[in-house]
């Protein structure tokens, strides 16, 4: 990622991973990642930060309990613990680097966590990008359960199946599976990770990260939806509940498009993103 920086800073009891880029008296945007193994910022962002660095201040972390952030010695006992650990190491992250008010963009867990922060810090953010969030996920797909149960069993082969679960059409990428599968299993095998993600999953529940519709019906700031209409790990209805109940929001869902649109529609993402940054969507 030419021009984007790795870094690390105090967040209360620990230190903080992220990359960061882009000018810092431009507005910035924090990019928040998903829950899958050896997930990171850097495995979530890396093909779309430098677009957006281009014209506005850009971090993307590593959230608590993933890739290079200091990780628990004591772990959250349940998933409520989890989320609200995660929501004070971003607004600490914020005070450490100084950003009064940003823009989100939230991948799956991470556009859980966008919406967990408007609850509890709604003066610190302004327009919001929700891609294949969580919020109003009731019941776990088979291809989720798996996700979840991973660390049971995290071989290669069980790996590079999970990876093509995230995408309608892994053809485009099949070069280059072997690698991400790799690089990401690296991550995953390290014991610290590893121990994050299973205390992670043995102690969440899916109702841990539903939002409910009288705190959807309270976010004022501007919304941007996107949703592949194939994701099988978070399904489209997801966003159509959290659409039901925020004021201000526009849903777009791609066809042929799993879990990860930033990697599959990437050109659309970048675009559609950026201007409704700029306030021209």
């Amino acid at each position: 990622m030419s021009d984007i920086l790795a870094k690390k800073v105090e967040t209360g009891s620990y230190q903080t991973f992220f990359y960061e880029g882009g000018e810092k008296s431009a507005e910035t945007i924090i990019f928040l990642h998903g829950s899958g193994p050896g997930a990171s910022a850097r495995t979530n962002w890396q093909d779309v930060l430098p677009y957006f660095s281009e014209k506005f201040h850009v971090v993307a972390p590593d959230l608590f309990g993933f890739g290079d952030t200091d990780h628990p010695e004591v772990y959250p006992t349940n998933g409520a613990k989890w989320m609200s650990a995660r929501v004070e190491q971003i607004i600490a992250l914020m005070d450490a680097l100084e950003v009064e008010k940003a823009h989100l963009v939230g991948n799956s867990l991470g556009g859980v966590i966008s919406l967990n922060l408007l609850m509890y810090a709604p003066e610190r953010f302004d327009r919001i990008v929700l891609m294949g969030a969580g919020g109003g996920l009731t019941e776990p797909t088979p291809e989720l359960a798996k996700l979840a149960n991973f660390a049971s069993d995290p071989s290669p082969a069980n790996f590079k199946n999970l990876l093509r679960w995230f995408l309608f059409d892994e053809t485009f990428l099949e070069e280059k599976l072997d690698e991400i599968v790799s690089e990401r299993l690296e991550n995953f095998n390290k014991p610290e990770v590893r121990r994050s993600y299973e205390a992670n999953f043995k102690n969440s529940h899916l109702s841990d990260m539903l939002v409910p519709p009288s705190a959807l019906k309270r976010m004022n700031n501007s919304f941007l939806l996107i949703h592949g209409h194939e994701d099988r790990f978070v399904p489209l209805e997801s966003s159509l509940y959290v659409m039901k109940y925020l004021p201000d929001a526009q849903l777009h869902a791609f066809k042929r498009c799993g879990h990860w649109a930033q990697v599959e529609q990437k050109d659309r993402f970048i675009k559609l993103s950026t201007d409704f940054f700029n306030r021209e969507l």
